[in-house]
């Protein structure tokens, strides 16, 4: 019986599939794939914070597991043997991961069959050596199964539809294959967040690709059915001959709503910024982990709440939520307050005049006139009015409406989290780190390691938990052997929240 043949048997007699997680992050596909019941096996992420944190929560703090590796430079064989991991084709059933879409960019079609036929001719060539050093580890651990996570862009990056060709590189290795776009949000994640997937499975597993049912309903935004025709552009029109695209499963309004803002968010301990502000109790610093903070006493939690505080394995601590904590934006609290649902920064801009108008307006009642273009006025202006450009980043801000499922995080959080302010103008402030996490689907025991803006950058790069829980699924019901209608108690789940 030959290696993939010998995997199968193992897998088919009720043993756990191994998971090697590329490109891992801090683990969003990871813990999808845990709460299925597969067996986390190892890790290669380069980022050192996002490194531990995949380390901590799924290892224990094991230092093997938490260093930051570098997938240019840790071979399949310098894995295995760093983790004691055996034999190199025997370590791994299933490889999960998204390289970075720059990996692809520009290298074409010729060139990336090229790069797999002599990977030695293009060792230097910057946009192909993470291609090239992700078939090296599905060649060397040779997979029954591997799974592919990018931005919609792909589809369609500057003409070139690189999905299609991972699948064609892939179908000559031994695969079937077949990928498609997701929106998170009709899988019970709080938001609205569109990626590609693309499932390999070994012929030998005798199985076509699918992927999994929705759960839920949502009616997109026009930006969202916007960015998908553009992916798809290269497809239309001929979507029945395009390599291994496959229609995203069906939606319909039957489907429990999906999973709002406020639904996710309701439970946590509200942070009054203007109030802590006044305090001193929010000051300007690093943002530490290091203090807790108890949940309200609620009567009531939503579904989804209390599946994010009762995940298995990761339950929310007794003492209360630790990365609870926001930015220190004192210019713009007030104005926060000010903004309606769903304004972006063309709004807030306004707001903000209005604002400035007032406070002039009301010294000028107290007998002092502030005159514009004066020192003093420009003082007052920077104190109150945001310095960006109106017309260049009208998508900077934006304030969550509390009845919808968030928009797409995005891995700039690190650096600022004016994408999504608080639906709660009471609050008046951007999301806490925890509330981010929330809102990827990350439950309440699951530790970022680092400070505040690396733990932003984690949640932002993450595949949402619950949409990799999904897809882990149907890996599993292929590599089971099982039909499609059988029981799947996570969707049950899901369609539950």
């Amino acid at each position: 019986m030959d290696g993939i043949a010998q995997k199968i048997a193992r897998i088919r007699a009720g043993a756990k599939p191994r998971v090697l997680d590329l490109f891992a992050g801090c683990g969003g596909l990871s813990l999808g794939f845990h709460a299925v019941g597969y067996a986390l096996r190892a890790a290669v992420e380069f980022d050192p914070d996002a490194a531990r944190s995949h380390g901590l929560n799924f290892h224990g703090g094991d230092s093997r597991h938490s260093v930051a590796r570098d997938i240019t430079v840790t071979h399949p064989e310098d894995l295995t043997a760093e983790l004691e991991l055996g034999p190199v084709a025997d370590a791994f059933d299933v490889i999960v991961g998204g390289p970075p879409c720059q990996a692809f960019a520009r290298v074409g079609r010729p060139k990336l069959r090229e790069i797999d036929a002599h990977p030695q001719a293009f060792r230097h060539d910057p946009r192909a050596r993470l291609y090239q050093e992700y078939l090296r580890y599905v060649d060397a651990f040779q997979p029954l199964a591997v799974l592919v996570e990018n931005v919609p862009d792909v589809l369609n990056h500057g003409g070139q539809n690189i999905a299609g060709e991972i699948c064609e590189v892939l179908e000559q290795k031994g695969y079937v294959c077949g990928y498609t776009l997701l929106n998170a949000a009709f899988y019970g994640v709080p938001q609205m967040r569109e990626r590609m997937f693309l499932i390999a499975l070994r012929r030998e597993l005798g199985r076509k690709v699918s992927f999994p049912e929705p759960t839920h309903w949502a009616v997109l935004p026009p930006g969202y059915e916007g960015s998908r025709s553009v992916a798809l552009k290269l497809l239309n029109g001929q979507v029945g001959d395009a390599h291994d695209y496959l229609e995203p499963p069906a939606v319909t309004p039957d489907f429990p709503a999906a999973v709002t803002a406020e639904q996710a968010l309701h439970d946590l301990p509200p942070i009054f910024a203007r109030r802590q502000l006044a305090s001193g109790e929010l000051k300007r610093g690093a943002r530490r982990f290091d203090e807790p903070v108890a949940y309200p006493k609620l009567r009531t939690l939503s579904a989804y709440a209390r599946l994010m505080r009762s995940w298995p394995g990761f339950e929310a601590p007794a003492e209360g939520v630790r990365d609870h904590v926001i930015r220190y934006l004192p210019r713009d609290y007030e104005l926060f307050a000010r903004l309606n649902p769903g304004d972006q920064y063309p709004e807030a801009y306004r707001h903000a005049l209005a604002m400035l108008d007032e406070r002039i307006a009301g010294f000028k009642q107290k007998g002092f006139t502030v005159r514009k273009g004066s020192a003093e006025y420009e003082r007052l202006r920077a104190s109150i009015v945001p310095p960006y450009d109106v017309n260049k980043f009208p998508n900077k801000w934006r304030k969550m409406w509390r009845d919808q499922p968030a928009r797409t995080l995005m891995a700039h959080l690190g650096k600022d989290s004016y994408s999504h302010i608080h639906y709660d103008s009471e609050q008046a402030r951007t999301i806490s780190v925890r509330e981010a996490a929330r809102l990827q689907s990350f439950p309440d025991g699951f530790v970022f390691c680092g400070t505040m803006n690396p733990a932003f950058r984690q949640i932002g790069n993450a595949v949402p938990p619950l949409m990799a829980r999904a897809l882990a699924e149907t890996i599993m019901t292929a590599l089971r052997g099982i039909e499609a209608q059988d029981d799947h108690v996570g969707h049950r789940t899901a369609a539950a929240i």
